[in-house]
């Protein structure tokens, strides 16, 4: 008997509808990564934290569940790689070594990781219902905070306690916002194609 997460239940993702091709493919990867690039402009600096609100987690776990996990950590990878090499690609247009071996470079790190996460579940059809969309986003965003606030706690020298006070309490609503929105935006993407 076949498990939950055998390759013989995948399911397509909303990026396999379109006509199959490399262009296609290569295509989405770079949307995926400019898209997170711009979300990642959305900041709110926060004065008790290394770390800013940013939008661009919403951006992540929105280009993974509609791309899959391949193209999903593609994208990442290659957000991560673009800012690496100098493209204003970070939050406050910022890039480079010094920016990812900082205090919130675990995140961003986190978001090749999360992509894997919730390009699985959407395989699996978890981007298909409000509820399940809405896991899939928790389990991302967990596999996020579990690559950031190890990473912030030692770049910024904080106890645990400390990191999680800086890098994890403090986004939670705003997380549960981002998994609502999810769950609104994605299974209504999913009616609309099945229509």
């Amino acid at each position: 008997m076949a498990s939950a997460w055998s390759p013989v239940l995948a399911r397509p993702v909303l990026a396999d509808l379109l006509p199959r091709s490399l262009v296609r493919d290569v295509g989405l990867v770079v949307g995926g990564t400019l898209l997170t690039a711009v979300f990642a402009q959305v900041v709110v600096p926060l004065p008790f934290s290394p770390v800013p609100l940013s939008a661009s987690t919403f951006a992540v776990l929105l280009t993974a569940a509609a791309l899959g996990p391949l193209r999903g950590v593609l994208s990442q990878g290659l957000y991560l790689l673009g800012g690496l090499v100098g493209l204003p690609f970070f939050a406050g247009a910022e890039s480079g070594w010094t920016y990812v071996s900082g205090a919130t470079g675990g995140y961003i790190v986190g978001y090749v990781v999360a992509a894997a996460v919730v390009g699985a579940c959407a395989r699996r059809g978890m981007d298909r219902r409000a509820g399940s969309t809405a896991l899939a986003f928790a389990a991302g965003s967990l596999a996020i905070y579990a690559c950031g606030v190890p990473w912030l706690a030692v770049a910024a020298d904080l106890s645990p306690g400390a990191a999680l006070a800086a890098g994890l309490w403090p986004f939670l609503i705003g997380d549960a916002i981002k998994a609502a929105l999810a769950a609104a935006v994605l299974p209504g993407a999913w009616r609309l194609v099945n229509r």
